[in-house]
């Protein structure tokens, strides 16, 4: 009885340690105006309520949802920004349900003006503060003004090479001149595939960045693939205090693109090891 009544004292005296680690954490975030998400796109061979579940296994609360996901929980059809107003609700319910929290969108790409319109009033409606996309050239000036209009904000993200917005300072580029609510969606994974150093691009984007793609990668190589935050190239630890210094607000979307079907332990050790280095920054 008496090593049970010790044993008990000591996995309490752990849970409660590591609540309190959690909270500093949370706390050192909120500070910063850190959010750490997941892209959908993570769980991908899932649903878009099972990939709503297995984020919160990771204790990760903010999603960026990605287009043509199904979305299942008991709602027929597929996320996109084509659904009916009420599928709309629908899905605004399910995330209320599941305590998560949508921010942003993409990467997605409409081929018109009239689209363009459609997508900026789709993410008015479902809250969405962002949208990720790679858009063309001749839709900046529009786009633009659909920021203002609306007052979303439209993060260009950067495939690898040879992706068109696959160098920062295309990205810089694309927004000059433009809407101060357009930036970068900073992919510092993709980048580190097209041959570039992550840190010397988040300097080069410096108060231009609205969101990150965070992943980590085992090697330089355009074949590289993802391995648990801290344990690869992407220069992390450097990263984030470039960010801090640079006084960046906004999201941080864990997209793991390996090990698709279960991915879960490496998305929460990944989500450890941020809160660890976020809680000492």
């Amino acid at each position: 009885m008496k090593k049970l009544r010790n044993a008990l004292m000591l996995a309490g005296g752990l849970a409660v340690a590591l609540f309190a680690k959690s909270a500093a954490a949370q706390s050192r975030a909120d500070a910063l105006g850190w959010k750490l998400g997941a892209q959908a796109w993570t769980f991908n061979h899932f649903t878009l309520a099972e990939a709503l579940d297995k984020m919160d296994s990771c204790g990760i609360q903010y999603v960026e949802a990605f287009p043509g996901q199904t979305i299942g929980g008991g709602i027929e059809g597929k996320f996109d920004y084509h659904m009916s107003p009420d599928k709309q609700e629908q899905v605004k319910a399910l995330f209320k349900k599941k305590h998560k929290v949508l921010m942003a969108f993409g990467v997605v790409v409409p081929t018109s003006a009239a689209e363009w319109r459609m997508l900026f009033d789709f993410a008015n409606r479902m809250g969405i503060q962002s949208i990720t996309s790679e858009p063309k050239e001749e839709d900046l000036d529009l786009i633009s003004s659909l920021c203002d209009q609306y007052q979303i904000k439209l993060a260009i993200h950067d495939h690898p090479k040879p992706s068109h917005y696959w160098n920062p300072d295309i990205v810089l580029a694309a927004i000059k001149g433009r809407s101060k609510l357009m930036g970068a969606c900073a992919d510092i994974g993709h980048w580190v595939r097209s041959g570039l150093d992550p840190v010397e691009c988040i300097k080069k984007l410096d108060g231009h960045i609205i969101s990150l793609h965070f992943k980590d990668l085992d090697n330089k190589s355009p074949e590289s693939h993802d391995v648990v935050w801290g344990n690869g190239v992407s220069q992390m630890p450097k990263v984030l205090e470039t960010l801090k210094n640079q006084k960046f607000k906004g999201l941080f979307s864990a997209e793991y693109e390996y090990n698709w079907d279960n991915n879960v332990p490496e998305v929460k050790a990944s989500a450890a090891f941020w809160r660890t280095m976020v809680s000492n920054l």
